[in-house]
């Protein structure tokens, strides 16, 4: 039997002078993969299949034995799966960041200064997607709170096939040419809008800029999706995460 051990770009981090000025990889205790070195092939592995968007999503599918090209229906859905987000099969789903923007009148002149919000903390974004609910949710929109700067919405009996940038594509670019097109497209952009009258005078906002950081002003919707069909791993490969 073959196993395969795959190291993304995410391992190779910073050197840290607390450890020597080495990586948490190379300070780790390592056993296993030490063991495994002398007796393994050095080679490169395609994760995304053509006609797919290379992104973590598609990529951790398929290392987990799923093909996204039979599996894959969006990021967003996978991860209000994960919060533990009911699902119906006619809802759509969209990944909720809350990202920082410029400080521009008009919010198609802005741009993406920090698309985590300076890595806002669960619980002050708590207070703040908590807050947009009673201006955003109705009955067919819904919020819900995730961890750091990452949420979703819920659409019910939705419609998929929007144009819809990630934010962390246009860190420090202007938003314009990159807003929400498509059926819902200016429903989408109203959101984003009115999150941003909301948000950029909210408590928390303004003790994050009292203390040196990005505030977390806007919402960003992007990465559609409906209800995933995913068997449980366990039952596709006997064996548990």
């Amino acid at each position: 039997m073959k196993y395969a051990v795959i190291l993304g770009d995410g391992m190779s981090d910073w050197k840290i002078e607390s450890l020597g000025n080495k990586t948490c990889l190379e300070a780790a205790f390592t056993p296993t993969l030490d063991r495994l070195a002398p007796l393994a092939e050095v080679g490169l592995c395609r994760t995304v299949p053509d006609g797919l968007k290379p992104g973590s999503d598609v990529a951790n599918m398929s290392v987990l034995g799923f093909d996204p090209r039979k599996y894959y229906t969006g990021r967003s859905p996978l991860e209000a799966v994960a919060m533990g987000i009911q699902l119906s099969d006619t809802d759509v789903t969209l990944r909720c960041n809350l990202v920082t923007v410029t400080d521009e009148a008009n919010y198609e002149d802005k741009s993406m200064a920090d698309y985590s919000a300076g890595d806002i903390s669960t619980e002050e974004a708590a207070q703040l997607i908590s807050y947009l609910k009673k201006y955003l949710d109705n009955d067919r929109f819904t919020l819900y709170p995730g961890v750091s700067y990452r949420h979703c919405m819920v659409i019910k009996n939705g419609v998929k096939g929007h144009k819809l940038t990630p934010p962390h594509d246009i860190s420090d670019r202007p938003v314009k040419g990159h807003l929400p097109e498509g059926e819902y497209g200016e429903i989408y952009l109203d959101m984003m809008k009115k999150s941003y009258e909301l948000l950029k005078d909210h408590p928390v906002n303004l003790k994050r800029i009292s203390e040196g950081k990005n505030p977390a002003n806007s919402i960003w919707l992007w990465g559609e999706g409906t209800k995933p069909g995913l068997a449980p791993f366990k039952h596709e490969r006997c064996l548990k995460g």
